[in-house]
């Protein structure tokens, strides 16, 4: 498998983790400079015509784009160990969860929407930093009260064994950090988040561990 990334992309660290647990990593790696544009490269363009990053080449098929998508791939073809349970509200569950951040926080946070915001719109940096502070609080509180409020909720979001659910929320936790997003009103959130940094599949996974990462 090859996987294309950038050291610090959210949904890149999704697909490593999930990769480490199935204990499946990706035999090459293709970083890619977000930073400097080079996921509008022709060659990757070719990969994935929306120049964005993760993309997972598995054999002589066509590209996996987006993470989600490709994790529930991985879960289809490398079922043990399982990243979603078993019974359907308990997934309906997991995959809501694991929703928030890959679907309502994230996607309000990445470098092209940064860029516009405060480029584009010439809103300036501070106004920038203020957007992404406002749905990062927005998200984590939500995932907060679902997760503090339900008896499901056990070491990690769901009960005892990792899910997408711990992935997702890994990851928007460092996404938030990076951003210097005040994480410590969410406490069940970070419980939650300091169990999965314990675990190999996650910390090795962290971007500043990564080959591409700046020193």
């Amino acid at each position: 498998m090859k996987l294309y990334g950038y050291w610090r992309s959210q949904a890149t660290f999704r697909v490593r983790v999930a990769m480490n647990l199935k204990g499946i990593p990706p035999s090459d790696n293709e970083a890619l400079d977000l930073a400097k544009g080079e996921q509008f490269n022709d060659a990757y363009r070719k990969v994935n015509p929306q120049s964005v990053v993760p993309a997972l080449i598995d054999g002589d098929g066509p590209p996996l784009i987006q993470s989600m998508a490709i994790m529930e791939y991985l879960e289809e073809t490398h079922p043990a160990p399982p990243l979603l349970p078993r019974d359907p509200r308990d997934r309906a569950r997991v995959r809501a969860l694991a929703l928030i951040p890959v679907a309502e926080i994230h996607p309000l946070m990445v470098p092209r929407v940064r860029n516009y915001v405060e480029k584009d719109l010439k809103l300036g940096e501070a106004v920038r930093a203020q957007w992404i502070r406002h749905w990062v609080g927005l998200g984590l509180q939500a995932m907060e009260a679902m997760l503090n409020g339900d008896a499901r909720t056990g070491k990690f979001c769901h009960r005892d064994t990792v899910t997408m659910a711990d992935i997702c929320l890994a990851g928007q936790v460092i996404g938030a950090q990076n951003s210097d997003c005040d994480v410590k009103p969410y406490a069940t959130v970070m419980r939650i988040f300091n169990e999965c940094m314990k675990l190999d599949a996650f910390s090795s996974a962290h971007p500043r561990k990564q080959a591409d990462a700046p020193k």
